[in-house]
């Protein structure tokens, strides 16, 4: 199965002194043995490199040279198929908006969702399961 990344999951991974790291990355070797691989969408990448450079949430913050860094190399890894968004992400996008009767504060995970969605993905690895739990079609991972 191919398990979309949502950004939070992918600062888990790639910052040491985050909480969930140890476990985020057991998760990921679990799903990468079982034969799995990753999405990914490019939205999360420009999420990540603005939070893991952010001196409010971390401290030290990562430096834009090295979250670029870990940005590309999370696009160019082997495990990772890129999606991108396109016409039917739209029409999931403004579907799940209205049928929820969602607002501003679920604007880009609904289009994560919707993206993830579009390229046939039924799977998302996130720590923020209420961020998707309205979107049936998406499994939300640990």
């Amino acid at each position: 199965m191919t398990y979309g990344i949502d950004t939070t999951f992918l600062i888990q991974l790639d910052v040491a002194s985050h909480p969930s790291h140890d476990r985020a990355r057991a998760f990921r070797d679990d799903l990468l043995d079982g034969g799995n691989d990753f999405a990914l969408a490019p939205q999360v990448l420009a999420e990540y490199i603005h939070i893991v450079t952010d001196p409010r949430r971390f401290d030290p913050p990562v430096s834009t040279p090295v979250a670029v860094a870990q940005s590309r190399a999370w696009w160019h890894g082997a495990e990772v198929l890129r999606v991108f968004p396109d016409d039917e992400t739209a029409v999931f996008f403004h579907t799940w908006m209205l049928e929820y009767s969602l607002g501003r504060k679920q604007i880009l995970d609904t289009l994560l969702a919707a993206t993830y969605r579009a390229a046939g993905i039924t799977g998302i690895v996130s720590s923020n399961a209420r961020d998707y739990h309205r979107f049936f079609e998406i499994v939300v991972g640990p």
